[in-house]
């Protein structure tokens, strides 16, 4: 039966996507053809702001993983669909344990690492994972993190895991000694090095036993969960969406059958990524990483770009010709000297999504590095991409691309009936990429996926031709530098401090991030002038404690009460409308 043609399907043909023809039977079988193809070329290297740099081979990758695989199903002891968390920034290690759980048919959830204890708590609890490897810089909050989960194996990572010895010494004494920045872990672990030396030993006796890598996920199927990928909400607490080996196996064969006849060049091995974005999300780690691995892409990845500035040894020890990322970081390194006296002369495949690109950093962008910012949409909930712009001058500034092959997408009003061209409405999305749901949370998942329709709760637009173009959120979501910030989080932990009676935070925009959180407060008593910056100093730490930096309000304003509808609902329009009156007065003064 052929696919009814779209109006997107004038650039790729209908059927170019087909449910059964994907490029693998299962993620490992995938990944064992990547690593056996690109086997002697370059597959990830690590640099810091110093320019010390290390670099593992394909082969590696596919060494190293395996090991980790045995050590994590033979040596502990762990059951297929057991969960594995990671906390850990872009390193090395990243790639090898992230490509072992799936190589050992157990499920990935990734951790934020800049989280606090209470925000990696929760993950760790409400994912189930047994079985934890951790950045080392943060040790000194794991204990607390681990309160109440199920995890019983700890694993360290270091920065410079897979440095060679010499330099790997000197900046471990640099790191521990002397600028202070590795504190005592407060929990029993054991360094990855250790965790490899049991997997490959319990790999050799498997061997002797006549048991592969195959046999390790033999009891997995393709519509089993891989990944949790941990989302949130402006109505509860963050989810975790079960994404499924088909999920992510369909949407890297998606955006291969989309951009297979623009990055033959790639299939060579000759593109160098710069990989920014951070690898604990599944986009960064299945388009980002392993669909740019098919392509025998050498994938740099910086472990931590702010300030920028720290991404400058990146763009000078390599040739990048590949870097997704968001508004943000495209308007950032256009702020820097070293970038613009020096730009990448050689940048031919930009890629932009989570938020908005500004007609002004993509022009500026353009004139600068030659190359063009594609861009896309895609969320959580639909494993990475839904729609992609066409690669060529086919592409529309100002829109997020047509439909990937295999995605339908459908734009309606509130009554659930579907708008006609050029009407905007909520975006609706069908598509083997699409979740199996939350983990646990069977209500919000009947709420968001309904006969196969995903309702994204954001607000778009069709043009006559299948361009999308995104023009306003639903949900009261923030994007802030590219990140997902959820008002009810926030106002959770506001509304904990002693002094705050009712809180409510919506977004303004902001130069630097995009947006910016304003936090509305109702004291519980009122402050006299000088107070209120006693006030704010206090909900500054209090925030502090509880969240994430890029998450924790910019402003605090404290009102005598919120603006509510006749049943007490908060009307954050009226906020969000307040807020903006309220700081482009300020501008102006």
């Amino acid at each position: 039966m052929s696919t009814p043609r779209q109006p997107w399907h004038q650039f790729y043909e209908p059927d170019a996507f087909h449910p059964d023809d994907l490029l693998a039977d299962n993620l490992a079988s995938m990944l064992a053809d990547i690593f056996a193809t690109h086997a002697a070329n370059p597959a990830y290297s690590c640099i810091l702001p110093n320019g010390a740099r290390a670099t593992l081979s394909y082969a590696d990758i596919d060494r190293y993983s395996a090991a980790i695989a045995f050590y994590l199903r033979d040596h502990l002891g762990l059951a297929p669909g057991d969960v594995v968390a990671i906390q850990s920034p872009n390193i090395l290690s990243y790639p090898v344990v992230a490509y072992g759980i799936l190589r050992a048919g157990l499920i990935l959830t990734g951790i934020n690492p800049l989280y606090t204890a209470a925000e990696a708590g929760f993950q760790l609890r409400d994912s189930g994972a047994k079985a934890l490897f951790v950045i080392d810089l943060f040790g000194d909050r794991l204990q607390k993190s681990l309160e109440g989960s199920a995890v019983r194996h700890v694993i360290r990572l270091s920065v410079v895991d897979f440095f060679p010895a010499p330099k790997r010494l000197l900046i471990d004494f640099v790191l521990r000694r002397i600028q202070k920045r590795i504190p005592p872990m407060d929990h029993p672990s054991i360094p990855l090095a250790r965790a490899l030396k049991l997997g490959r030993a319990a790999q050799m006796k498997a061997a002797k036993a006549g048991r592969g890598l195959a046999d390790l996920r033999a009891e997995r199927a393709i519509d089993d969960s891989a990944i949790y990928q941990y989302t949130g909400g402006t109505t509860g607490r963050s989810k975790g969406a079960e994404i499924t080996e088909r999920n992510i196996l369909s949407n890297i064969t998606q955006q291969d059958r989309f951009t297979g006849d623009h990055l033959r060049a790639a299939r060579r091995g000759d593109e160098t990524s710069l990989l920014v974005l951070p690898l604990y999300h599944v986009y960064a780690l299945a388009i980002g990483s392993m669909h740019a691995m098919r392509m025998g892409t050498h994938v740099v990845l910086a472990p931590n770009p702010r300030p920028l500035s720290n991404l400058r040894t990146a763009f000078e020890q390599f040739d990048i010709t590949m870097l997704p990322g968001v508004n943000t970081l495209f308007n950032e390194l256009l702020k820097q000297p070293w970038f613009t006296e020096n730009p990448p002369r050689n940048l031919r495949w930009c890629f932009s999504g989570a938020a908005p690109l500004t007609q002004s950093t993509r022009k500026r962008w353009e004139d600068l590095t030659g190359s063009r910012i594609y861009e896309g949409y895609g969320l959580t909930e639909g494993t990475c991409i839904v729609t992609s712009s066409p690669l060529d001058d086919r592409a529309r500034p100002g829109t997020v691309g047509i439909p990937i092959p295999g995605t339908e997408i459908k734009i309606i009003d509130d009554d659930g009936k579907e708008q006609p061209t050029g009407q905007p409405g909520e975006v609706l999305v069908r598509g083997p990429q699409v979740m199996r749901g939350y983990l646990g949370r069977a209500d919000a998942t009947a709420d968001t996926v309904r006969d196969g329709w995903l309702h994204t709760g954001d607000i778009g637009v069709m043009d006559a031709d299948g361009f999308l173009s995104i023009i306003d959120r639903k949900k009261d979501m923030l994007i802030i530098s590219g990140f997902n910030v959820y008002p009810f989080e926030l106002e959770e932990v506001l509304i904990r401090h002693p002094d705050v009676l009712e809180a409510a935070v919506v977004g303004i925009e902001d130069a630097h991030a995009g947006e910016a959180a304003v936090a509305y407060i109702v004291l519980r008593e009122s402050p006299d002038q000088a107070g209120d910056e006693v006030i704010e100093d206090s909900l500054r730490r209090h925030c502090a404690e509880a969240l994430t930096n890029y998450k924790r309000p910019k402003y605090f304003i404290t009102v005598p009460e919120l603006p509510k509808s006749p049943v007490g609902k908060v009307l954050r329009r009226e906020l969000r409308d307040q807020a903006r009156s309220d700081f482009a007065k300020s501008a102006k003064a």
